[in-house]
């Protein structure tokens, strides 16, 4: 009890702070996930996620050999795929010769150590921006995960270390580990994401993809039908659990800073590593407040990444990550 207790003789300096911390984040954290773009020399920054940009193969090859020197040892790949490519099955998902096979072989040519995830979803692919294949005005389930399962073999075949199916297509996790089994692709991991929620933050990332579900008749407006409904948490804890006993190898909460609670009920539910998607709207809000004068940018950028990890999770896919390692070091 108080005064034989102060709590403050253990704040008294950094370096006292820093022997009792309890988290800490390091380059080992983090997972920087690049988006990629057809043609040569290109970097295009994305408007609504500032200093944060499209790579086109050359240019990958070198932002990925600059991640790797700075202690970043994993990635996640998403491809912005041309307008004349989409269809409402993803056929173009299926190329062997596509852009986001070319990817992972630009990065495994790059740095072979490079831990390679790759974004296993149809909306990139679609002509109506739906993680699925689109009848009668709704979202199949069946046919999509089907076709799903085929894309993850086609980037395991590519090189791919671990897919990470961000659909929410109910059974996809069985039908993706099946077919790897099947094809003998024992050891490609899936990084599931378990509890991807309809959230609002995902805007500018559907600019930087131009995979926002179009505005037509007879197509969904939203995603709700398959993404899981913002006021559910029970409900995330089932859906994971289903998802490990379907083979997922790691498990993911998504987005980070609003659903901490949800990261805190996982990590006590499962017995694998939790992975957070520090999302775009995240971190377009950070830089919006920070070039308004309101925030401390890099204090702001660590402090949320310290609670994502606080929250129990195993790994961060972040925007930040390269920013963030910077800082740290």
């Amino acid at each position: 009890m108080y005064p034989l207790n102060r709590n403050r003789r253990l704040r008294t300096s950094e370096a006292i702070r820093s022997l009792v911390r309890e988290n800490a984040i390091t380059p080992n954290d983090f997972i920087a996930p690049l988006f990629v773009v057809e043609g040569k020399n290109k970097k295009q920054e994305i408007a609504s996620m500032p200093n944060y940009f499209r790579f086109s193969l050359d240019l990958l090859e070198q932002e990925v050999k600059e991640l790797w020197s700075l202690g970043i040892k994993s990635v996640l790949l998403f491809v912005k795929v041309p307008d004349n490519l989409k269809d409402n099955a993803g056929t173009e998902a299926l190329n062997a010769d596509g852009l986001m096979q070319r990817a992972i072989n630009t990065v495994k040519n790059a740095v072979p150590e490079m831990l390679v995830m790759t974004d296993v979803a149809l909306d990139p692919y679609s002509a109506y921006g739906h993680d699925g294949v689109i009848a009668n005005g709704k979202v199949i389930n069946d046919d999509t995960t089907a076709i799903l399962a085929e894309m993850g073999l086609s980037h395991a075949k590519a090189g791919a270390d671990i897919l990470a199916p961000s659909d929410m297509m109910d059974g996809r996790i069985f039908e993706m580990r099946s077919l790897l089994e099947d094809e003998g692709f024992h050891e490609t991991g899936i990084m599931s994401y378990s509890a991807k929620y309809a959230s609002a933050f995902y805007g500018p990332f559907r600019d930087a993809l131009d995979s926002a579900p179009v505005d037509a008749e007879n197509i969904p407006k939203d995603k709700k039908t398959y993404q899981m409904d913002p006021a559910n948490r029970e409900e995330a804890v089932k859906e994971t659990l289903m998802d490990i006993e379907e083979g997922a190898d790691i498990v993911m909460v998504k987005p980070g800073l609003c659903y901490l609670d949800i990261v805190r009920d996982i990590r006590n539910a499962v017995d694998v590593p939790v992975a957070v998607y520090q999302v775009s709207g995240e971190y377009a809000m950070i830089k919006a407040a920070a070039e308004k004068g309101w925030l401390d940018h890099d204090a702001v950028v660590l402090e949320q990444l310290t609670a994502i990890k606080r929250a129990g999770a195993s790994m961060i896919a972040s925007y930040f990550a390269k920013d963030a390692v910077k800082l740290i070091s």
